[in-house]
C-alpha cells in the first residue's frame, strides 16, 4: 500500500505552519493588481493584500493556475516513491481551479494515479478537509479511506460567513445583483454560506451586525446540537479580534476538538473583500 500525498490550492487558507506539519502540496492561484501579478499566500499573504486593496481604485482580478502547474506538483510528489496523490480543490461553481486540475490528471495518467475531488467549498472550508485527511493519511490510511473522508466531510461539513458588504461577491461575479441589493438596505446583513453545488447563497437576512451574529449561531445550533464533538474553523479578513470571540463562542457551545483560526487569503478575500468573518463545523 502507497502512502497517500495530498495536495491542494492556495485558495485553502491552511496555516503555513499546518502546511509544513502535515505535508501538503499547495499549488497557488494568481491574484492580479496595479498592474502586477502575484502568486496567492506565496508572493503577496493576506496583511499586504488588504492594505493594497484599500488603497487602489480598481478592483484585483483572480486566475487559477494552468494544468501544467498542477502536472509539475504532482510529478514532484510522484518522486517520493510508492505514492497516491489525492488532489482537492476550491468548488468548480467558482473557478476553473478544479477543471486545470482534472485536466492535469489526465496528462500523468500513464505515469502514476492521481484522484482529484472538487470540495465544492472554498477558503478554510476546504482546508479543514484537507488538514483532516491530511492527518488520516499521515496516521497510513490508504488512499480509498482518504477519499471516503474528504467526501464525508464535504458532505457534512456546515459553513456560515458574514460580509462587510456584497459589492466584492457582486463584483466579481459570485452573487447575483437581487442580492446585493438586499445587502445594502436598512443595514441588512445576509448572512452567507455555500450551496450543495459550491455556490455562495444566502441562508437568512438579519438587521444589523450584532443581530446578524447571533443568528450565526442559532444557526449552527440547527445544523450541530450544542455539546457535540466538532473540528472548527474560524476565518477572517483584517478581523481577528472577532475571530477569536467567535472561536471561544464555539469552544463553549461544543466539545472542539480541533480549532483553528486562519485570515482569508488574497483570491479569497478579492471576492469577499476586507471584514469578512466567518465559521466552519465539521461534527465527527
Amino acid at each position: 500500500m502507497g502512502r497517500v500525498k495530498v495536495i491542494t490550492d492556495s485558495t485553502a487558507d491552511i496555516p503555513a505552519e499546518l502546511i509544513r506539519e502535515l505535508d501538503i502540496g499547495v499549488v497557488p492561484l494568481k491574484v492580479h493588481m496595479g498592474g502586477t501579478s502575484y502568486l496567492d499566500g506565496v508572493t503577496i499573504k493576506a496583511e499586504e493584500f488588504y492594505r493594497k486593496l484599500r488603497e487602489s481604485s480598481e478592483l484585483p482580478t483572480t486566475s487559477q493556475p494552468s494544468p501544467i502547474d498542477f502536472v509539475e506538483a504532482y510529478r514532484e510528489a510522484a518522486k517520493e516513491g510508492d505514492t497516491d496523490i489525492l488532489s482537492i480543490h476550491l468548488s468548480s461553481a467558482l473557478s476553473g481551479t478544479y477543471q486545470s486540475a482534472l485536466l492535469a490528471k489526465s496528462m500523468v495518467e500513464n505515469e502514476f494515479k492521481v484522484t482529484v475531488l472538487d470540495s465544492k467549498k472554498a477558503s478554510f472550508a476546504i482546508g479543514l478537509i484537507v488538514v483532516e485527511v491530511a492527518r488520516a493519511a499521515k496516521a497510513g490510511k490508504s488512499i480509498d479511506e482518504c477519499v471516503a473522508l474528504a467526501n464525508r466531510m464535504i458532505e457534512k461539513e456546515q459553513v456560515l460567513f458574514l460580509v462587510d458588504t456584497l459589492d466584492y461577491l457582486q463584483k466579481g461575479g459570485r452573487i447575483g445583483k437581487a442580492a446585493a441589493l438586499v445587502g445594502s438596505l436598512l443595514n441588512i446583513k445576509p448572512i452567507l454560506s455555500l450551496s450543495d453545488q459550491g455556490e455562495v447563497c444566502p441562508v437568512d437576512k438579519v438587521r444589523g451586525g450584532s443581530k446578524a451574529e447571533a443568528r450565526v449561531f442559532e444557526l449552527l445550533r440547527e445544523k450541530v446540537a450544542a455539546g457535540s464533538r466538532v473540528i472548527a474553523g474560524v476565518v477572517h479578513a483584517e478581523r481577528k479580534a472577532k475571530a477569536e470571540e467567535w472561536a471561544d463562542k464555539l469552544r463553549e457551545l461544543y466539545e472542539v476538538k480541533e480549532l483553528t483560526i486562519t485570515d482569508v487569503g488574497p483570491v479569497i478575500g478579492t471576492h469577499t473583500g476586507p471584514g469578512v468573518v466567518g465559521i466552519i463545523l465539521y461534527a465527527e
